[in-house]
């Protein structure tokens, strides 16, 4: 499916930077462009077509081996073999350990959805601002997740410990309902905005249709869906549901490793302060977030209607799963190096960020590290013709690699896997994935900025010639 140009009786004029309607608005991102691909390559729709209908399997193959093989990921497998891959041995194996769908999930999950709905919309909220989109938006959003997070922690808390409405635990005893209500939510939510960006699109002009369904199914067409002027799916559903359930899952799960061995160990509480560290600094920071590359580049598909709503919450607290059925007690000098790995990863997270936003607040006028910044200021054309300024930071942590704050992301992720101790391959599943992750990620913004920047791109990697890791790659 491709968006064809429009041909009306006025005559449709067009320009190399957008399809124009005879009104002369652009209506879909064509010719020289930046973010998301748009010209894709049959092995490109191989590769999504894998990640579309793979990624659900491998959450539910990962929940059935923490639920039902105490988190080994080989276990399923050697059942089907010890029982010669038999229909039988894959029916009771596999088949009948696959979560169920129930009243009790659906009603919890999609009160859930309903309940961050509701608090997106009413609590007060400053507005923030993401960067300028390739048609030359710049857009508004609500900034409250913080307000949003403490609330909802104080209701969980009082409600499972005061008021007894409910379990401490009832996250984790819901699990599997849960996973499968949070997929029916992540497919509509899908096809809701694939639909959304042919009949009511928020943005027109910043839409991207390459021909292939699936592609634009997976990867999104539209930049910014909207309901309203702000109402944000991408914030929404990323920081909402998804971030603001992480911390909860954890205390969820180490509430039901506390119901099952009397107590809660110290890795559960160190992985739970890791995962908090990160959360808050998410929602602390979350006007910064508006200008990375979830937020500003990647468009609203299946990658992060499905992602935000199910994998996220279920493959980034594996750990907390995992040391529920395996509880690890760590020895104090393995605890405090775990500790430390994590402090120094986090230090260097919110350290690069922070420069980051420093330099481009201050337009430079700033030091780093004691120096004068120093930067690249470049140029870049939007769609509408227009030019715009802004600067490359090549000083300071930025002047180490161009993505020197993965460093710090890699290092947060390694320690939140160290919590598990060395007996499983599955909790560590989430450093392997962040690897792949930001990798894919600094090839996408290499080539995202060299699409956007040009020639001052190429300046800037003469500049800072390491991509990640300084003096090696």
């Amino acid at each position: 499916m491709s968006l064809k140009q429009r041909t009306t009786g006025g005559g449709t004029a067009t320009t190399d930077e957008g399809v124009k309607t005879s009104e002369g608005e652009a209506y879909a991102q064509t010719g020289q462009t930046w973010g998301r691909e748009r010209d894709v390559s049959p092995l490109t729709v191989f590769l999504s077509s894998i990640i579309f209908y793979g990624t659900p399997v491998v959450t539910l193959y990962f929940w059935m081996s923490c639920t039902h093989y105490q988190c080994s990921l080989y276990a399923p497998i050697k059942y089907l073999h010890d029982n010669n891959y038999t229909a039988s041995a894959f029916r009771t194996g596999l088949w009948e350990k696959m979560p169920e769908l129930t009243h009790e999930g659906l009603l919890i999950y999609f009160g859930w959805i309903f309940y961050n709905a509701v608090l997106y919309a009413i609590l007060p909220a400053k507005i923030g601002y993401g960067q300028r989109t390739p048609a030359g938006h710049v857009l508004p959003y609500k900034v409250n997740g913080l307000l949003a997070w403490f609330i909802t922690h104080i209701i969980f808390l009082l409600g499972a410990f005061y008021f007894g409405w409910s379990k401490a635990s009832i996250i984790h005893d819901q699990w599997g309902p849960l996973l499968v209500a949070a997929n029916l939510y992540g497919y509509f939510l899908t096809f809701f905005v694939f639909l959304k960006a042919y009949t009511f699109p928020s943005h027109p002009d910043d839409r991207k249709f390459s021909g292939s369904m699936l592609y634009d199914l997976m990867m999104g067409i539209e930049l910014n869906p909207r309901l309203g002027k702000l109402w944000d799916f991408k914030l929404f559903h990323n920081g909402r549901p998804g971030i603001i359930a992480w911390t909860l899952i954890n205390l969820s799960f180490a509430a039901a490793q506390y119901n099952k061995i009397g107590y809660v160990t110290n890795s559960m509480i160190l992985l739970n302060i890791l995962h908090a560290t990160y959360v808050l600094d998410f929602f602390f920071n979350e006007d910064w977030y508006l200008r990375t590359i979830d937020i500003a580049h990647d468009h609203f598909g299946y990658y992060l209607a499905w992602g935000d709503t199910v994998w996220l919450p279920y493959m980034y607290t594996l750990q907390s799963h995992y040391l529920v059925r395996n509880p690890v007690d760590l020895s104090i000098p393995y605890f405090l190096l775990v500790s430390t790995i994590g402090s120094f990863g986090y230090f260097i997270f919110r350290g690069t960020n922070s420069q980051k936003d420093q330099v481009r607040q201050k337009d430079g006028n700033c030091e780093i590290w004691g120096k004068p910044a120093k930067y690249i200021r470049t140029q870049f054309i939007t769609s509408d013709g227009k030019k715009y300024s802004t600067i490359l930071i090549t000083s300071g942590y930025w002047g180490l690699s161009r993505h020197f704050n993965y460093v710090g992301d890699l290092l947060i992720s390694l320690a939140m896997c160290l919590c598990c101790g060395f007996q499983h391959l599955l909790p560590y599943f989430y450093i392997i994935y962040m690897i792949i992750l930001l990798t894919h990620r600094i090839y996408r913004d290499d080539a995202r900025c060299r699409g956007k920047y040009g020639k001052y791109w190429e300046e800037y990697c003469r500049a800072v010639p390491y991509k990640l890791i300084p003096y090696v790659w």
